[in-house]
């Protein structure tokens, strides 16, 4: 019996797509190539996306089919990724182009469907149900959307199916590039479990190695193992991964508004920082990013959050509220200090992020606050220094507000290179 008829003959009440875009950093970077002229696909030789090609420093961030083949893996040095292939190609990221690839990719995908929710730059997952009726089968659909995306965009995405998020994601892990997958839960025995169980979704190497120890080595092992003896080597995550062993995931599709979503930008870093001081300089760079974005679509930020993640690729994230909401470089650009300096535990950094959210129409009236006259403990944390007394009083929310509108108008007539902060030119991030 086909998954397709499967599928119709237990009347899921959920079919959940899984929407990944096949090395999407390398892809994107190569068609951007192709457009300006070169003659060489990066996705058809020895390629990665990372680093430094004349310091040869800094981790993989994609890779190509063909790098794959010589051992190369996402996140390792570049240095060893050399050793295994000389003539490898490093092309360096460049993250604005990323982000403008994954903005019409997401448009174009809610406009097959209203419910998406994006899990990262490069993957989302689609609630199929809604529109199940249009398509005479969720395989059928998802081989209609992935040809149109190649098609459209030029590059290749996997989907995976099935009736829970989980499974969906681990579907489209299955054999790449431009595939689609099904995983359904009475597939989950022959399809899931002979797989090593460092394929499980959310099984990293520590918790691999745990698991291995106790000879548990597939993912039917785990689904199979005792959840006391699991907890207690592992706590909670163990738990957590023996419920996607055995394709337990009751999560649905979290759709949520544009607007209400808020505004945030990340960059992963070509060489991982290992000091404060080089974290607040991209801090800052973030902090106009997203201040910028918030003033464009007219919104105040009532909430600000900071995400790390570390060369091990562990995430951390710290929010907090804002005292008044605010779209103010300034006030977004402290806010991520004091959340960073709360949040870092000294190991090298991967990847940073700044978020806002609690977003509210900066039409609306807003109350006045002693915030509004003096900012009190606002000013802007210098690099590798500590704050021991309270700083001067900042400029007031007006001033700071003026600024950045006197930035924007001349970034919006001569370019966004037009104007950039000496702190950055210099690679300092005291402003």
């Amino acid at each position: 019996m086909s998954a397709a008829k499967a599928a119709d003959g237990r009347k899921m009440e959920k079919i959940i797509f899984h929407i990944d875009v096949n090395s999407a950093y390398l892809s994107w970077s190569s068609l951007k190539r192709l457009e300006n002229g070169d003659t060489v696909d990066l996705r058809t030789i020895p390629s990665i996306v990372g680093g430094d090609m004349q310091r040869r420093h800094g981790v993989v961030l994609a890779k190509s089919i063909s790098a794959k083949k010589y051992g190369i893996t996402t996140g390792e040095p570049i240095v060893n990724a050399l050793r295994k292939c000389p003539s490898l190609v490093i092309e360096a990221p460049d993250h604005t182009l990323y982000h403008q690839k994954s903005l019409a990719l997401m448009d174009f995908l809610s406009g097959i469907c209203p419910d998406i929710e994006q899990l990262s730059v490069d993957e989302c997952f689609m609630d199929f149900t809604s529109i199940k009726s249009r398509f005479p089968s969720p395989e059928k659909a998802a081989h209609i959307i992935k040809d149109q995306i190649r098609e459209r965009f030029g590059f290749t995405v996997n989907i995976g199916i099935s009736d829970k998020k989980v499974l969906a994601k681990m579907a489209s892990d299955f054999k790449k590039p431009d595939m689609v997958h099904t995983l359904y839960t009475w597939e989950i025995q022959k399809k899931m479990w002979p797989l090593p169980v460092s394929s499980l979704y959310m099984c990293g190497k520590s918790s691999t190695a745990a698991l291995e120890k106790l000879e548990i080595r597939t993912i039917g092992d785990l689904a199979k193992a005792d959840q006391a003896i699991i907890a207690s080597h592992l706590k909670s995550h163990g738990l957590l991964l023996w419920n996607y062993a055995n394709g337990h995931d009751d999560s649905g599709v979290v759709s949520v508004p544009v607007e209400a979503k808020g505004i945030g930008n990340s960059t992963t870093l070509s060489k991982d920082a290992d000091n404060r001081s080089e974290a607040l300089h991209v801090l800052l760079s973030l902090s106009d990013s997203v201040s910028t974005r918030l003033r464009k679509s007219g919104q105040l930020a009532g909430m600000i959050s900071v995400e790390i993640k570390y060369s091990d690729f562990q995430s951390v994230s710290h929010q907090c509220s804002l005292p008044d909401p605010s779209n103010t470089s300034q006030i977004i650009y402290q806010t991520s200090c004091r959340l960073f300096d709360e949040l870092w535990n000294g190991s090298p950094i991967r990847l940073l992020g700044i978020r806002s959210s609690k977003l509210t129409d900066i039409s609306e009236p807003s109350q006045l606050s002693l915030f509004d006259l003096q900012m009190e403990g606002f000013s802007s944390p210098l690099p590798g220094a500590v704050q021991k007394q309270q700083q001067p009083l900042s400029p007031s929310k007006e001033k700071l507000a003026a600024l950045d509108k006197s930035l924007d108008k001349i970034r919006e007539k001569y370019g966004d290179s037009a104007v950039i902060r000496g702190s950055l030119l210099s690679g300092r991030s005291d402003t």
